[in-house]
């Protein structure tokens, strides 16, 4: 393994570099997962991506797990800060599944739903459908991603080490950080995801290749 200083920008062109090398990219839609606790600013890091994908011949759009939540009364049912329930049950995957990644499969539509329910009044975003056209590149960011067996082409995870996560985490929303501990001993996503990028210090990103 070889942990390689590089600079945000260079990160994201060389991420964008190599979305557009995957084996036959060619004219299908691609789907990427950029994942991350919030304290590591995945939605920075797929925001981006935008640019140098266009640059690069390759429409994007950017799709936040955050209008993909379950609703309140399925995410609270277990109280406000259960770290088991957050990492188990806020994600609508069937959902995400059914709006987002699977209308982007070989043969699909290519309309995709940019978010279904607002987390915070809990009521549809009516947002209207978009049409991602062929060869685009669909940019999804969020916690708690990996393995779940979501059907995408290439995956990158923002580490934080603990103390990193814990220091940069709001004091409101502490009470996740079990959920997260869970996700690195049960998922391990490091290693799960295709690319890893250590951000305990998001001006110095490090990218972490393995052989």
């Amino acid at each position: 393994m070889q942990v390689r200083p590089i600079s945000p920008d260079r990160l994201a062109e060389l991420l964008a570099e190599r979305i557009t090398a995957l084996p036959g990219a060619g004219g299908r839609w691609l789907r990427v997962a950029v994942d991350g606790a919030a304290a590591a600013r995945p939605d920075l890091l797929a925001d981006a991506l935008v640019e140098p994908l266009r640059l690069l011949g390759r429409p994007a759009l950017r799709v936040s797990a955050a209008g993909f939540l379950r609703p309140a009364s399925v995410r609270l049912e277990y109280g406000h800060q259960d770290a088991d329930a957050f990492h188990d049950l806020w994600l609508d995957d069937n959902a995400l599944l059914r709006e987002v990644l699977d209308p982007l499969e070989p043969g699909g539509s290519g309309r995709v739903l940019p978010s279904l329910r607002d987390p915070v009044t809990d009521r549809s975003t009516r947002a209207p459908y978009a049409e991602l056209p062929p060869g685009g590149v669909l940019l999804l960011d969020g916690p708690l991603l990996l393995g779940r067996w979501l059907p995408l082409e290439l995956t990158v995870h923002l580490a934080l080490s603990p103390a990193a996560l814990a220091r940069r985490t709001p004091a409101d929303q502490r009470w996740t950080l079990p959920a997260f501990a869970r996700y690195e001993a049960e998922t391990g996503p490091a290693d799960a995801a295709d690319l890893t990028v250590r951000v305990d210090d998001p001006r110095h990103p490090a990218l972490i290749e393995r052989p």
